[in-house]
């Protein structure tokens, strides 16, 4: 096969599912929480290192595997990844106790970031520019539906024959993922001036620590909020546990429609879309305190937060335009970026509980990490603004 026998649909569709993988189990862990909490007899804020373990293990393997495999085709990295993700989730599956089911979790966490930053890179190569952050968005659709799909099913497994068989789950959706990035993505070489110096450019530049701060900060107050809500519903709001896999749906439809939107905002005004996002981000979680009372105001305040999720493709499209040569590495960072806020925000909201200001007290965290990463932004915007008039100054 070569680049112009690609067909683009099923490439995106085989990113896709990997996406859908990894979005099933970075979102189904945090609502299978309880379960596996009681099992490994733990408490809710120590049963959350968890997440964050995961959430640290993409830190660390984005960077890493992005500058190691530099010299590597896109299309072998991304099926290795995969390979790789299937054996972590069996291990994680198998976990004896809560110690060796941390270190499970940061195995798993190291292809994530990798994994998405280089698929990101595949789908913009197979799509007309105009439409970078919608092809980016396919993607991140895959994560998006997991939350309305895969998260729900794997809650519904958990409850029913038990959390293990949640992440068994997920590890075949990696296995099926391998297979068809092997099939259909392009059998590109890998460029040939590629290299980890070059790739490690990206570290030196101002423009992707800024975009990349934006995320690690903006983005924790969705994690902060939807680390703790099944704990939240079950004892707040009182809600069945019948009742979760349908809030999960809710917030994942919200993820979904936010990333179309977001992504359709970000190919006509990149800079404008970000700074709406976290706006819009902070706003919907300050509605959070007041909402959870009831069942029936949590679910559209729920939706709302989701909603945000869409910042991930539109950061992902601003790191292209600003990485230059550094384009893997760059990519993988966006991912790093996105689980520190998936490591802060579980941790942050779990200091505020554990110190007794209760469950609602997520929703408050999230507004401040929200407002912390416009502020990152505004510094963003100005920069970019400069940068574009230095460009005209130099045109004339």
């Amino acid at each position: 096969m070569t680049t112009k026998t690609v067909h683009p649909g099923l490439v995106l569709a085989a990113l896709a599912l990997g996406g859908f993988a990894i979005g099933t189990t970075e979102f189904a862990s945090m609502s299978l929480l309880p379960y596996f909490a009681k099992d490994l007899g733990v408490d809710a804020p120590t049963a959350g290192h968890a997440i964050s373990a995961y959430a640290l293990g993409v830190v660390v393997g984005a960077p890493v595997i992005a500058v190691g495999a530099a010299r590597l085709p896109r299309r072998v990295i991304l099926t290795v990844l995969m390979a790789v993700f299937a054996v972590g989730h069996l291990l994680s599956a198998i976990a004896p106790n809560f110690q060796t089911m941390l270190i499970s979790r940061f195995f798993c966490g190291l292809p994530h970031g990798a994994y998405f930053g280089v698929a990101a890179l595949v789908a913009a190569s197979v799509s007309p520019p105009e439409k970078r952050a919608q092809s980016v968005a396919m993607v991140m659709i895959g994560l998006t539906v997991a939350t309305i799909v895969g998260v729900p099913l794997a809650n519904v497994v958990g409850q029913w024959i038990g959390w293990r068989w949640g992440f068994v789950i997920v590890a075949v959706l990696a296995a099926l993922t391998a297979l068809s990035v092997w099939l259909y993505a392009p059998r590109v070489p890998a460029d040939a001036d590629a290299s980890p110096l070059r790739e490690l450019s990206a570290l030196a530049n101002g423009r992707v620590w800024l975009t990349l701060g934006i995320g690690a900060i903006g983005f924790g107050g969705m994690f902060c909020v939807y680390t703790y809500l099944a704990d939240t519903m079950l004892a707040v709001t009182h809600a069945s546990p019948a009742a979760l896999p349908v809030v999960l749906m809710v917030f994942g439809t919200g993820m979904t429609v936010g990333t179309l939107v977001c992504a359709w905002a970000a190919d006509r005004a990149l800079i404008p879309a970000i700074g709406a996002v976290l706006l819009w981000s902070a706003a919907a979680l300050a509605l959070y305190p007041l909402a959870i009372g009831s069942l029936w105001t949590l679910m559209p305040v729920v939706f709302l937060i989701g909603c945000g999720g869409g910042l991930g493709a539109v950061l992902q499209t601003r790191l292209m335009d600003v990485a230059g040569d550094a384009q893997t590495l760059a990519a993988a960072l966006n991912h790093s970026a996105f689980n520190t806020a998936n490591a802060l925000g579980p941790w942050l909201g779990g200091l505020a509980i554990a110190a007794g200001y209760g469950w609602a007290s997520t929703g408050w965290v999230g507004v401040a990490l929200a407002l912390g990463g416009f502020v990152i932004w505004v510094v963003a915007a100005i920069d970019a603004r400069q940068q574009s008039r230095l460009a005209l100054a130099a045109a004339e």
